[in-house]
């Protein structure tokens, strides 16, 4: 889930794009994966061919908001987006809202949703999470759990988030990776739904304004990478030896350099996280406006959030989750230092915007 800045290009057919990459956890599989998003709320489009048939969804091991759901028993019903996300990625959760404005305001026209939530790390595996996460975001769509990744194999996915659009005839129409473009998703939608109209008999759409306009806009000011705790990402580990498991003491360097990542004390290292053990601490010098964190702990504890030498919040953490650290009306650079208060947490991944 490296962050990864591109300019929007369409291709046609199966893509590849020559950017930093990211594995899917281990014990799911090692297909690579990428999380893509631009600076300026854009992402990359993908569209698929014209009459390309849908793949069937391959071995749930779970169900969020259904007893379960095929796209076959839709084909023919209704227009699909099929959805690919995990609940703690922030690029994911930015697009949501979207998601939730248009099931709102189109399944009873005809369009069906389905989430296909693909794990980026192991307790995102556990239907509990899940379940509490689409409760929080307002998801009331049905979600299927791809905890080994069959479906996303079988999209041939590369990318969190990526929408597909299935036509009335079973199709793949549309398709898109990243955040952006939601007007012209939309508007493909309501096409789609106008095609079933004719087809079934249904009568005119009934769209009225797009309800992506009536949305907010974000911008995205970050120029830091995504950065990975566990030793099977840690590549921007700067006081470390990165892929190193194990518990471990760091020291922090009078000077840092930007885009690194430092640890302070005894930190465990597991291959998806570090685990504070005791007077634990994180340096790292970024550019962005709003910095975010994957992390998790058994009982409550403490996470005080510094910037710039100046004492933001403490946070309690606990739930396995994102969580804000920082949150500036603009992009700029900064050094953010978290303390750790007393119990462990386990930290897996830093993500700005």
């Amino acid at each position: 889930m490296k962050a990864v800045y591109i300019i929007g290009i369409t291709l046609v057919g199966l893509v590849s794009i020559g950017l930093a990459f990211l594995f899917a956890p281990a014990g799911a599989n090692q297909d690579p994966a990428q999380k893509v998003t631009a600076q300026d709320g854009t992402a990359q489009e993908v569209a698929a061919q014209k009459g390309t048939p849908y793949a069937e969804i391959a071995n749930p091991s779970g169900f969020v908001n259904t007893d379960g759901v095929t796209i076959g028993q839709l084909v023919g019903k209704k227009v699909i987006l099929v959805d690919f996300m995990t609940y703690s990625c922030i690029n994911c959760q930015r697009t949501f809202p979207y998601l939730v404005a248009w099931y709102e305001k189109y399944k009873d026209q005809g369009l069906e949703i389905v989430g296909i939530h693909t794990p980026e790390f192991a307790f995102e595996k556990d239907i509990g999470n899940v379940r509490a996460a689409m409760k929080r975001f307002g998801i009331t769509y049905p979600v299927v759990l791809d905890n080994d990744y069959a479906t996303w194999r079988a999209y041939g996915n590369q990318y969190w988030p990526r929408k597909y659009l299935i036509d009335i005839h079973g199709n793949i129409v549309y398709d898109h990776a990243g955040e952006g473009a939601y007007e012209e998703t939309e508007m493909k939608i309501r096409g789609l739904l106008l095609e079933r109209s004719r087809l079934l008999g249904g009568g005119s759409l009934n769209a009225g304004n797009l309800a992506a306009s009536q949305m907010p806009g974000i911008q995205n000011a970050a120029r830091s990478p995504e950065t990975y705790f566990g030793s099977l990402r840690n590549e921007y580990l700067a006081n470390g030896t990165p892929g190193r498991s194990g518990e471990q003491r760091f020291s922090v360097p009078q000077s840092s350099a930007r885009n690194a990542l430092y640890l302070g004390g005894t930190w465990n290292i597991m291959p998806e996280y570090a685990e504070s053990i005791s007077s634990a601490s994180v340096f790292y010098k970024y550019h962005a406006k709003a910095v975010y964190i994957v992390a998790e702990a058994d009982t409550a504890a403490e996470l005080e959030v510094w910037q710039d030498g100046v004492l933001q919040r403490t946070l309690r953490i606990q739930e396995s989750t994102l969580y804000t650290l920082i949150q500036d009306e603009t992009g700029g650079e900064h050094e953010l230092e978290l303390r750790v208060k007393d119990s462990r947490i386990r930290l897996y991944a830093f993500t700005f915007g």
